[in-house]
């Protein structure tokens, strides 16, 4: 056993360690969230790729609680050593006691999702206790990814597409003190916008429905959701109208061409959730959106939509619980809260006026700075800081 105090140490919204506790605190809050299900019959089998963070941890804990769902969920985490495991690795084994207490067969694999030999141990596995999926929910956000096929390392960049771009944005001095600066982005060059697509577009995707299919492992109905996001007009030009962007219209496309074949095939379906604004750690690391959602806290409140209810809207509308509703382009829209005008014109309003001295009267950033710290397990109510936790939590067992 390995117990020490944990102090949240940082370099901007980066944290060099996690708080066990508090990661197990906040999966148990996600949890409690979600309204009881109500049948105790065995759920879907599922399959959840990039399951211990943002809307893919949300999708798994709402299907778990929710849905029922049984299977397996996949995420790339570090284990604890020299400093703490990472976030997703203690969210990940108490989203696995959780599952277990509430008698939900759910298996965690850690490893490479972008590779075939993580696609052959899931397609094992699930030949093996489960049978035929379901659902496969679709949540990855890398930085790279190798080609199985011709080992072609892939880089993804944040880069606007065309021009520079310069935008205000958020960030906490060292005493977290909030400041308002502005920052320029160069534009994408090269191949920039290719590598991009190669990483964070339906590529994976793809290959990983490919690869289930050859194995028979598609269930009658199968249907998949690739987790995805549009945002404001004001920070277009650094999302969806720069190289990310470019990849989710990709991952758009690819939902397309995934309807058709799966439609012929087992009588399913592909489509993208889009999703509104969340604080996550994929989301702190783009230019301008720690302003931008701590400025939509402050017009919202408690009406804008935590990652968990978006989720389990998501899950109740996939099996059936409520109606699905796509928009004409096929997708399904949780972010319709955040894009009405009013509420965009308010943000907007907002924006204009933010500096270093008006923004503590514009924007929510006391809920924003504690947002980003409950991503590591900081910050969360309940939680005795001072006293040591065990940080050598171990992966959950397959065979528990």
């Amino acid at each position: 056993m390995s117990e020490r105090v944990i102090a949240p140490l940082n370099r901007g919204f980066l944290f060099l360690d996690s708080h066990p506790a508090g990661c197990r605190k906040v999966v148990a809050d996600m949890w409690q969230a979600v309204p009881a299900r109500k049948s105790d019959r065995d759920g879907p089998v599922a399959l959840v790729i990039g399951s211990s963070a943002g809307y893919g941890l949300a999708a798994t804990i709402a299907g778990l609680a929710r849905a029922g769902i049984r299977g397996i969920g996949v995420c790339f985490e570090k284990a604890p050593g020299r400093r703490t495991g990472t976030a997703g690795w203690y969210r990940t084994a108490a989203t696995a006691d959780l599952a277990r207490e509430h008698g939900r067969d759910m298996v965690f694999l850690n490893g490479d999702a972008f590779s075939d030999a993580m696609k052959d141990e899931v397609a094992d596995l699930l030949k093996q206790r489960y049978g035929q999926l379901d659902y496969l929910i679709y949540s990855v956000a890398a930085p790279r990814r190798t080609d199985p096929d011709t080992g072609v390392t892939y880089s993804s960049v944040l880069k606007p597409i065309g021009e520079p771009y310069r935008t205000k944005t958020l960030n906490f001095d060292a005493s977290g003190t909030p400041e308002v600066t502005e920052v320029e982005t160069a534009p994408a060059a090269g191949d920039d916008i290719e590598q991009s697509t190669a990483v964070m577009g339906g590529t994976d995707w793809e290959r990983w429905i490919g690869h289930l299919s050859e194995r028979d492992l598609l269930a009658d109905g199968f249907t998949t959701a690739a987790l995805s996001y549009i945002g404001s007009p004001l920070t277009a030009g650094i999302y969806r109208q720069g190289t990310i962007g470019a990849a989710k219209v990709h991952l758009e496309a690819t939902a397309r061409t995934l309807n058709e074949r799966l439609e012929k095939l087992v009588g399913g379906r592909a489509l993208t959730s889009v999703n509104g604004a969340a604080v996550t750690q994929s989301s702190t690391a783009i230019p301008g959106i720690a302003l931008y959602v701590g400025l939509l806290r402050s017009v919202l409140g408690p009406d804008l939509v935590p990652p968990i209810d978006q989720l389990t809207d998501l899950w109740d509308q996939l099996t059936g619980t409520r109606p699905l509703t796509l928009d004409d382009d096929g997708r399904v829209r949780l972010d319709t809260w955040e894009l009405t005008p009013p509420v965009q014109k308010a943000v907007a309003d907002r924006w204009n006026s933010a500096t270093t001295s008006t923004i503590g009267d514009l924007a929510d950033v006391d809920w924003f700075h504690a947002e980003v710290q409950r991503l590591y397990g900081f910050a969360v109510p309940g939680i005795d800081y001072t006293a040591p936790v065990d940080t050598s939590v171990p992966w959950p067992d397959p065979a528990a």
